[in-house]
């Protein structure tokens, strides 16, 4: 064969060869591209899962905070109507079959009022999460720790409005988180004005999600979606946990600040109104007036106490509920209610 034909011949093969080896090449960038793509859109879901149910535990959460601060702040009305009640005994503690109930501490319950007022006064322009994060560490325990002294060396009681919600939140263990990502991380998308909610409900592992970007090579990054799924699931299993027990935390709770808003009222008529305030001159229906009151007040302060949430050791773990203590809150409100004969409202 002369040789331009075998030259010919061997450039159409070489040709040939390219044209296939690019058809090949064309086919892994579109399986390559393929699997970008559906990484992208498993991601965005599980962000997507990850943002509802957030936004739904931290607005239960919030609203819960926010409500065991103003039972809190109430105690200071009762206290002024109470105090006014001359030759009144002591109070002691109440203990019957599953009920037992501490004895009444006028000085821890102005602390507990008092501070309340000032995290009310702070909540206007605080973040997302924050009323919950005082929930989910005991409202009463928060409000008590708005009397002690912020880092500054500042009394957190001489601070207003945002600032003794900051300082509070410090002495919490709270504090402001700054978390990186970018890309495909969780990053910016869940971690903006929730990020201090979210490290207070959730605890440290939803930072670990939201390190880095996943990778830009196709493999790495389905396999680095996959484990994001992974902890996406188990902190949406927790936070629907959370909310499911919130919930029925907040029934009782409000259950029994009815009774006590009704109690409350009448001991203002009887007290305030009517000005009957020597004890030995009181009906015996007037004296266990008194009495349910107080004992409502104590059943609001222990309630207020309860953590919802316990705090993980440890950056990579989730926080956990705390189901025993929460449980234990419910069952003694209940027994009481009905062992008093008060109505349980829905």
């Amino acid at each position: 064969m002369p040789l331009p034909l075998i030259l010919g011949a061997g450039a159409a093969i070489a040709a040939a060869a390219g044209v296939g080896g690019a058809v090949h090449g064309g086919v892994k960038m579109k399986k390559a591209n393929d699997t970008m793509k559906k990484a992208q859109s498993k991601h965005e879901k599980n962000i997507k899962r990850f943002e509802d149910e957030n936004k739904k535990t931290t607005a239960a959460m919030d609203e819960l905070g926010k409500k065991e601060l103003e039972i809190l702040s109430s105690f200071k009305r009762f206290s002024t109507i109470f105090e006014r009640i001359q030759n009144k005994p002591e109070f002691k503690s109440y203990k019957k079959d599953d009920v037992e109930i501490p004895s009444y501490d006028a000085e821890e319950l102005e602390k507990a009022y008092v501070g309340a007022g000032v995290l009310l006064g702070g909540l206007g322009g605080a973040a997302l999460g924050t009323a919950g994060g005082f929930a989910a560490a005991g409202a009463t325990t928060a409000a008590v720790m708005a009397l002690g002294t912020a880092s500054t060396g500042t009394a957190i009681a001489s601070l207003s409005g945002v600032a003794a919600t900051n300082a509070t939140l410090a002495a919490l263990g709270g504090g402001a988180i700054a978390a990186g990502g970018g890309g495909m991380a969780l990053g910016s998308t869940i971690l903006g004005a929730t990020t201090l909610g979210v490290g207070l409900l959730v605890g440290g592992i939803i930072f670990n999600i939201a390190g880095g970007a996943i990778s830009n090579k196709a493999d790495k990054a389905m396999e680095q979606m996959w484990m994001a799924q992974k902890e996406i699931s188990q902190i949406c299993s927790y936070l629907k946990d959370l909310y499911d027990t919130e919930q029925r935390f907040e029934k009782s709770l409000l259950s029994v600040n009815r009774v006590y808003q009704l109690h409350l009222n009448n001991l203002e008529q009887m007290v305030i109104v009517n000005g009957k305030t020597d004890w030995n001159q009181y009906s015996e229906q007037e004296k266990l007036t008194t009495e349910n009151t107080v004992l409502l007040v104590n059943m609001l302060f222990q309630m207020c106490k309860v953590k919802l949430v316990l705090v993980a050791e440890g950056d990579s773990k989730l926080n956990t509920v705390n189901h025993e203590e929460i449980e234990k809150s419910i069952r003694t409100a209940d027994a009481f209610m009905e062992e008093k004969g008060f109505p349980i409202t829905e």
